[in-house]
């Protein structure tokens, strides 16, 4: 009986050790993430890689390295998605409206591929 008693004693700490490696795990993954964000789809990347291309590249740059007139969308601040709807939507300086062109949720799918930054 004492043998199955101490099998059970390791096999519960077996699984205690497996639970809290697994949610030290998770704590590492949950820090790395900005909160309240919700991750980007392979979808919107590829959507807002498009709409960058067609819309925003002749003025920004290929890959967000545009002249030194405009904005540099690799430093736009990652914590403002309301300002960079805003500066999209309705123009900001020297940059037209672009509200009646854009549809919410290709702003939405270009906001992703700003914050992922150019891969390739």
């Amino acid at each position: 009986m004492r043998d199955g008693s101490r099998g059970s004693r390791i096999w519960n700490l077996s699984r205690a050790l497996a639970l809290g490696v697994a949610l030290a795990c998770a704590s590492t993954v949950a820090v790395a993430q900005e909160p309240g964000v919700k991750p980007f789809t392979p979808e919107q990347l590829k959507k807002g890689a498009a709409v960058y291309a067609s819309h925003c590249e002749s003025c920004h740059g290929v890959r967000m390295i545009g002249p030194p007139w405009a904005i540099d969308l690799n430093t736009f601040p990652r914590d403002s998605p309301a300002r960079f709807v805003d500066s999209v939507t309705y123009g900001v300086r020297g940059m037209p409206p672009w509200g009646d062109v854009i549809k919410p949720d290709e702003i939405e799918a270009l906001w992703a591929y700003v914050v992922a930054g150019e891969k390739n």
